[in-house]
This record gives structure tokens, sequence and C-alpha cells, in this order.
């Protein structure tokens, strides 16, 4: 046991990988069997790792989570400032302008009203939650757009991990209700055709939601909900950080 737990920490990035792969296959497993995969799976995944790191907190007393755990010590480097900021960086460059024109006018106008609707919806929940500095203020109120924009501008801007947290898990309840909600709101607003999935891509802008929620409307639907919300993710890790933390800046210290 001694050389099991000694080669585990020598390869402890190996092992943070191997263990993020384990929870993703069974957080989608999960996914499929029991909920047919109206929630999902990416979802499931990172509640599924809060609770893990809430715990491995508690039960090292430190403020790693489980990269406190010797054993599990790689997750300092998964979890940690370069996988961020590749994070952000691929995420920009993943966004191709040349394929959101193909939604036209009404995607534009979409996205950017996505974006700033829900910046400033997560920014008020942030107000009355009583946070009144710009750093927790803009993290919450990216991870009002989804869950990857929160952390990831948290961690540029020098948030907390508290208020991170509450980010992804604000961005995590908007991806379910977008997933739940798809499929019974389609006929209302006309989610039928190619255009109009588009616009809601943008407007949504939670990758995953949609493109489960979709799939569960209409699978030919999917791929152009998935071209704006692909897109808004990118947009959101440019602006957040950037032009929104420099607006909240203004009102708040």
């Amino acid at each position: 046991m001694e050389y099991i737990n000694t080669l585990l920490i020598k390869n402890g990035f190996t092992v943070a990988l191997l263990v993020t792969g384990l929870l993703l296959l069974v957080s989608y497993w999960i996914s499929k069997k029991f909920t047919k995969n109206k929630i999902p799976g990416s979802a499931i995944a990172i509640f599924s790792g809060l609770v893990v790191a809430y715990f491995g907190g508690v039960f090292t007393g430190g403020k790693n989570g489980i990269a406190d755990i010797s054993t599990l010590s790689g997750f300092s480097i998964l979890g940690g400032a370069m996988f961020r900021d590749f994070a952000i960086v691929s995420t920009a460059f993943g966004a191709n302008f040349t394929e959101i024109k193909k939604a036209g006018l009404a995607g534009i106008l979409s996205l950017a009203l996505g974006t700033i609707t829900a910046f400033v919806t997560g920014a008020i929940i942030a107000l009355l939650m009583g946070y009144a500095d710009a750093k927790s203020i803009t993290t919450i109120g990216a991870g009002s757009c989804t869950f990857i924009v929160g952390p990831i501008t948290g961690g540029a801007i020098g948030a907390s991990s508290e208020v991170i947290t509450i980010s992804i898990a604000a961005g995590v309840i908007k991806s379910i209700l977008v997933t739940i909600g798809t499929p019974f709101i389609a006929k209302m607003i006309g989610l039928n055709n190619p255009q109009t999935a588009m616009v809601y891509g943008g407007l949504m802008g939670t990758t995953s939601g949609v493109a489960a929620g979709l799939a569960a409307t209409d699978p030919k639907l999917v791929p152009y909900g998935a071209i704006t919300a692909t897109f808004y993710t990118g947009l959101g890790c440019l602006l957040c950080p950037s032009v929104f933390y420099f607006i909240v800046t203004l009102f708040f210290n």
C-alpha cells in the first residue's frame, strides 16, 4: 500500500486526469440511465466535482479541496492557473466569426442581448446575496452566462474560491433549466427551424443545455443552436473579465 501511495503521488497529474475521466464517464452514464439525457452529463460531473471538492476540504481541513489529499495532489495542476489560462485562450479562439454570420443579424443581436441579460441578472443576484465588491459581482454575473465563463472570469480577475463556486452553481442551474425547459416551450416560441434554433442558442448561451434541450426537441436543430451557443461562451470569456468588469468597477469598489 505504501508503494502504491508513493506511485500515485509521483504521478499526481496522471491520476488527476484519470479520476476526472472516470467522473465524466460515470456522470454521462447517470445522465443517460436515470435522466434520459435531460440533465447534461457535464452538469452532473461539475456538481459531483463540487461535492467531492467540498468533502475533500472538510476531510483535510485545507483550502484546495481534494488537492489537499496527497494521492490527488495532481488536481492542483489540473485546476491551476495554467489550465485556466489555456481554457480562456482555447475557448475564445474556438469562436469563429464566419460561423456566427450564418445566423444573420438576428443571431448577432441574440448574442448581445443574451450575454448582457444573463450578466445583469447574475449581478443583481450577487447584490441580493450581499456581495458588494466588483470582483464578486462580475464573477457571479459571468456564471449566470455559463458555468464555463464564471470560473474563467473569477480566476482572471482574482475572485475568491467561494464566489467562483457560486458562479459555477449558477451556470449549472441555468444549464439544467434550459435542458428541461426547452422541449416544453419549443412550440410556444416557434423553435422548429434552423434560424430560430440559432437565435435561441444565442439567447441562452449554455452549450450543453441548448444542445441537450434541442436534442430532446428535434435532433436536427442541435448543430444550429450549438453554433451561436458556442460563440456565446467565447464572447462571455472575452467580455466578462474585461469590458463588463470595467463597467462594474465604475459603480462598485
